[in-house]
């Protein structure tokens, strides 16, 4: 269980890191459609040669694990997207906090699909899961430019792109093996940000200077990080992972602040614990009561 954990926390951790990378390259004048084209593509390769080297299983035969993993696809390509766009107009440490609302988009889905029965304590959490992002992004102070509307839209839809991830992937694991899914998906993501962006930029990238920052973004940022997220979450239950993955926004929050120089005022880190406490108390309940119905 310990080793477990840790290669989850060491998943977020890198996670984490590749937001800050991102807002280094973007720093640089590079287009977030080519940083988040290019996570992916390293990515693909990476999960490419875990597949080759463990076949077995795979479930590639089945209709139902391409198309799940395609839809997989979409929520990763737009959740790369979103994110970097988000950074772009706002902080890395806004962005990865905005990103981790995605547990309350899947509460809204399942309201709204009636997988999941509404209650006044869930209503009160995503209320001040609201109420943190208000005071994180200070959308109420105008004159403050910590984050911009397409700032803030961005990483809330880089959240509920996350939630479409974790639902896609869910329902493709009972067909085929996590590594064959993970192919299927980041080919579906570099599919999808081949045609938006810059060509001339993408091209470019192989004879930049940024190149190992683009290579390392890819690696930690996609490759190496959810091999080692798929493998630890085999051995971890839902809610300690849960818990665990709030190592990723602190990473990013910490390296932005650390590193690009970024700054938040005291209202908007108060408004950052509010909402990783409250997801975190969220995803936690969750995964406690789908844990208890399954042994039960």
């Amino acid at each position: 269980m310990g080793s477990s954990v840790a290669l989850v926390a060491l998943a977020a951790f890198f996670w984490g890191v590749s937001g800050g990378i991102g807002g280094i390259l973007m720093a640089d004048g590079w287009d977030a459609f080519v940083v988040s084209f290019y996570r992916g593509a390293v990515g693909l390769l990476f999960v490419l040669g875990w597949l080759v080297l463990r076949p077995h299983g795979s479930g590639l035969a089945s209709g139902r694990l391409w198309f799940w993993s395609a839809v997989a696809g979409l929520g990763v390509a737009g959740n790369f997207t979103f994110y970097f766009l988000s950074i772009a107009e706002g902080s890395v440490a806004v962005a990865a906090t905005l990103m981790y609302c995605a547990p309350v988009f899947v509460y809204l889905v399942s309201f709204t699909l009636r997988l999941e029965k509404p209650t006044a304590a869930k209503w009160v959490a995503i209320a001040l899961v609201m109420l943190g992002i208000v005071l994180l992004t200070r959308i109420h102070d105008i004159g403050a430019g910590s984050v911009t509307m397409v700032g803030l839209g961005a990483g809330l839809l880089a959240g509920l792109c996350y939630a479409i991830f974790i639902f896609g992937f869910k329902y493709a694991a009972p067909h085929g093996s996590p590594q064959a899914i993970l192919v299927i998906a980041f080919a579906v993501l570099v599919l999808l940000l081949a045609w938006p962006g810059d060509d001339e930029q993408r091209l470019s990238v192989l004879g930049a200077p940024d190149w190992p920052l683009f290579a390392a973004l890819g690696v930690l940022g996609a490759g190496l990080s959810f091999v080692l997220y798929v493998t630890g979450l085999k051995h971890t239950t839902p809610a300690l992972a849960s818990i665990v993955a709030m190592v990723e926004p602190v990473t990013a929050s910490l390296f932005g602040i650390v590193v690009l120089n970024e700054y938040l005022a005291g209202s908007q880190i108060f408004g950052m614990g509010l909402v990783l406490i409250t997801v975190t108390a969220l995803s936690v309940h969750s995964s406690a009561g789908r844990w208890r119905g399954a042994r039960g």
